[in-house]
Parts: structure tokens; C-alpha cells; sequence
């Protein structure tokens, strides 16, 4: 199979969708959409540690991105 021959198999791939969950509190309302596949931890409890650590070290980074200070300075 030369080079033509295999672009010319080349498709599309459409793109990978994520799981979307929306949270909302009196204060805040996010949609929340996940990259990672927590599912691949079998144990519901270590699950729950990892996704509690992602989301930690998430809003760490957040809070240590100029953009945090612009919003907080708008809002």
C-alpha cells in the first residue's frame, strides 16, 4: 500500500464527547464536564478520593491564573 492508498483511506473521527454534569448551589452553578474515566477505579471509595483530588488540584490552578483575579475583580 503506497502513501495515496492510504489517504485515501482516511476518515473522520467525530470528536470524543464527554460526560457533562451540572452542579448548582445557592451561590454558584457550574457544568462540569469530564475528561478522565474515574470508572476505570473499581473502588467506589478510591474513585471518590481521586475525583476529590482532581478537582483540588483544579481549582488550585484556577485560583493561580490571572483570570481568577480578573473575575473576582468584574464580579
Amino acid at each position: 500500500m503506497d502513501l495515496k492508498e492510504i489517504n485515501a483511506l482516511e476518515i473522520e473521527l467525530p470528536e470524543i464527547e464527554y460526560p457533562e454534569i451540572e452542579l448548582e448551589t445557592d451561590d454558584i452553578k457550574l457544568i462540569l464536564t469530564l475528561k478522565k474515566d474515574y470508572s476505570k477505579i473499581k473502588d467506589i471509595e478510591e474513585r471518590k478520593k481521586e475525583f476529590i483530588k482532581d478537582m483540588k488540584e483544579f481549582i488550585d490552578e484556577f485560583v493561580a491564573n490571572p483570570e481568577f483575579d480578573e473575575l473576582m475583580e468584574y464580579y
